[in-house]
Parts: structure tokens; sequence; C-alpha cells
């Protein structure tokens, strides 16, 4: 009997029918064949419950050139030592420990009083569960207390004081966030006349003094602000990770110490879903930075994904959701990373002279940073 290549056969059944395949293949071999080209098929198909190539999955994406953070995420659900969830802490968890540009974790933007606090958050694509917390003090790993939040308790979000409390219970340490640098940051504000700020209507006037403030009587003076001209990637940013499994299971996470010599008791986009990250399995993730304040009236993290979901690629979606906060506030600043369900990724930027992020799948074998051209390019 003459041999017939299996390869060969499968690739003109593309072409062809199945019928065509059996009158090539005869006798013992038929069964074979078939089964080969129904696992084929399937494989393609269904993937055995994946939703994407081997290629492209899994996916780490973050923020900013945080590269450290990448490779650490990477290498938990690369080697199958995590799920995405545990990718997602140990990254974020890399910058907390690092201080990431000194706005991810401690000893970094202190507020008036001179503390630094923590905010952090952690979404499960798959069951949209979330932990968050904000205005975290006197504990370093935030990202790891949000998982705690989500996991023991039924509660979403945590804090001040009561968060810490909440921490020490689960067992992370009370420790002072401060740094010789932190102290030195808001001493030098503070000589400087408290400036920049974040007060408005106010006596004596925030542009020049320090308060304590009083609000205005009667009519206000100030317009709605377009924007924080102090906001930078160097004074307010966040590290935002999304990971995607080889199954498909999506996770994100965000950390930060939020905006410099902020007024206490303010917390930012980072741990709200929705605004600093949100992931959906059947669709995918997004997460942001910059500007949170403002970021946060609009959830472009929930926006972006929603575009995914009609059909827009992961580069689309993280313009639109930019751009619709750019017809209200002009002069913001922020930034999206965006990925697929299939492990397709993409940024948008609107305000910074440059945005860059870090992406590591097995396509491109190591962590790569890429730089994206912001829709409206400013300097801030």
């Amino acid at each position: 009997m003459q041999s017939v290549n299996a390869a060969e056969v499968i690739d003109r059944g593309k072409i062809g029918s199945i019928k065509a395949i059996m009158e090539e293949v005869s006798g013992r071999y038929c069964q074979v064949v078939i089964l080969v080209l129904f696992l084929f098929v399937e494989g393609q198909i269904f993937k055995y419950g994946e939703t994407s190539t081997p290629k492209s999955l899994p996916v780490v994406i973050n923020t900013w050139p945080f590269t450290n953070a990448t490779a650490e995420a990477w290498h938990v659900i690369s080697s199958d030592k995590g799920s995405a969830l545990d990718a997602v802490e140990s990254g974020c968890t890399v910058c907390e420990m690092e201080q990431c540009d000194g706005t991810v974790g401690f000893g970094g933007s202190p507020n008036e009083d001179g503390e630094t606090t923590l905010d952090a958050m952690i979404m499960n694509g798959v069951t949209h569960d979330v932990g968050a917390v904000g205005c975290l003090k006197r504990v370093k790993r935030a990202i790891s207390v949000a998982r705690s939040v989500m996991e023991h308790t039924s509660e979403t979000f945590l804090v001040g004081d009561d968060a810490t409390q909440f921490a020490v219970q689960m067992g992370f340490t009370n420790e002072d966030l401060h740094t010789n640098h932190s102290w030195q940051m808001w001493r030098d504000w503070e000589k400087n006349n408290c400036q920049p700020n974040f007060w408005k209507d106010v006596v004596p006037d925030p542009h020049q003094s320090c308060g304590p403030y009083k609000p205005v009587t009667g009519e206000r003076k100030s317009s709605r602000p377009t924007s924080h001209s102090d906001i930078g990637r160097q004074n307010h940013d966040t590290i935002g990770m999304i990971v995607v499994d080889r199954v498909g299971n999506i996770a994100a996470g965000t950390s930060t110490n939020g905006a410099n010599h902020k007024i206490p008791g303010r917390v930012g986009d980072s741990p709200i879903a929705g605004a600093g990250a949100y992931v959906d399995n059947e669709v995918g993730g997004a997460a942001a930075t910059g500007d949170g304040d403002i970021m946060m009236r609009f959830l472009p993290s929930f926006q972006a994904v929603e575009f995914m979901r009609q059909g827009k690629s992961p580069t689309e979606a993280a313009t639109l959701a930019l751009t619709r906060i750019a017809k209200y506030y002009p002069k913001y600043s922020g930034g999206l990373v965006v990925v697929n369900k299939d492990g397709e990724f993409g940024a948008a930027a609107h305000g910074w002279t440059f945005f860059k992020y870090s992406v590591c799948n097995p396509q491109l074998g190591k962590v790569t940073v890429y730089s994206v051209q912001p829709i409206n390019s400013t300097l801030v």
C-alpha cells in the first residue's frame, strides 16, 4: 500500500471534503486519519477550554516601564506557579517594595500632613470579586491587603485607619511608611508656601499660602479646573496590571501612593473598580494611570472593556475611553492599557509628551516596553 502523509491529507482537507480524504486513505488507516482530522478541527475551535492561541497567552501588561514588576508576574503565570490573581499580586508587590518612581509603595507622595498613604485594588475577571483599600496607613503591602479584603470578607472597599486595623488582624505588619526622602519632600513643600496644592475657593489664598483654610463666603471665584497642572509621571502614578492566563482567565490590580501633597483622606481612582482597573472574562481588561480625580468620574477602564465588547480593538477602546474624558477636561493627563481575552493588547494616552507600558507574552519572549504618542500631547 502506498504511504500517505497525514499532514498533507489534513491540509487538503481544509479545502476539500472528508469524503475526498477517505478516498485517498483506505483500510485500517481511515479511522486514524478521521480521528486526527476531528481533533485538529476541535482543537482549533474549542482549544480545550482556551480562548486564544498559544502565541498570545498568557500575557502580562502594565502601565509604565516597571519591567521588574512585569517580569515577576510573567514568572508566576508562565511557569504555572500561580493563578492570574497570584501573578497580579506578585507583580504589584514588586513595585510596592521597589517604590517604583517614588509613586508606588512606601516613602513617596506625602500628603499635606507629611504622611504617606496607599491605595490598591485587585479584581477577579471570572467572578467579578473585588477587594480594595484606600488611604491605607502604616502597612506596606497594599495589594495583598486588598486581596485579603476580597478573600476574607464580603465587603469590597476598606479605608483609612480601619483598613489598617483590618490588615493587622490579617497578619500584616504595622510599620512606618515614612522615609528620610518623603519627610524632606514634605518640608520643602511646606517651605514653598505649600505649593502646589489641591484647594480652591478658600481663604487664605491657596495659591500663595498654607492653611488651615476656610470656605470663601459669597460668590465663588474658581471655575471648574480642567486639570491639575502638576500631575505627571514623577508626581502621580499608578502601576495598573492585567494578567490573562493560558486558558483565558483574567485578573487586574493597581497600587499607588497617590497624588503628591494630597489633602489628607483623599482616595484616588486606583482602588475603584471600573476606574483604576476593570476585567471581565468574557471580554478582557483595562487599567488606568494619571489624574485620578478627573478620571474616576468617567470610569475609563470599564468604558474600555465595554468598547471591546462592542467589537473595538484594544487600542480603539482605549482611545475612545480617553477621548470621552477630553470632551469635558481637554487638559487632563492620563493613560490606559487594554488587553482582550485573546491576548491582543494596546494603549492610549492624553496630555503627556509620551506614555510607555510593559508587556510580556510567549510571542515576545521577554518583557518589552512600548511607547504611544498621546492623543493630544502637551507639556505637564
